[in-house]
């Protein structure tokens, strides 16, 4: 896709799994210690400081890899087309 995330990147009071700081899009990944109001209130902190946030579950990623990356790509597309609109 042509960018560049970082891994563990602490953004405020959060640690962010994966970040692409050009589009402010963050991609996070779910084990089983995480969900509900937890992840919430990580999301909402995020959305206020004008990131948006990709959740999947680790058994996602591991088992249905290429759908996952489909979302992502889906995501990058609607961030650059939005990005060339507002040119």
């Amino acid at each position: 896709m042509g960018l560049k995330f970082k891994r563990q990147k602490p953004i405020g009071p959060y640690i962010a799994d994966f970040v692409c700081i050009e589009l402010r899009l963050l991609i996070e990944a779910n084990g089983g210690q995480r969900g509900g109001d937890a992840d919430a209130e990580r999301d909402a902190w995020f959305h206020a400081h004008g990131y948006t946030v990709l959740r999947f579950w680790n058994h996602e990623i591991l088992g249905q890899t290429e759908a996952v990356l489909e979302r992502i790509r889906q995501a990058v597309t609607e961030f650059r087309t939005a990005f060339r609109d507002k040119l």
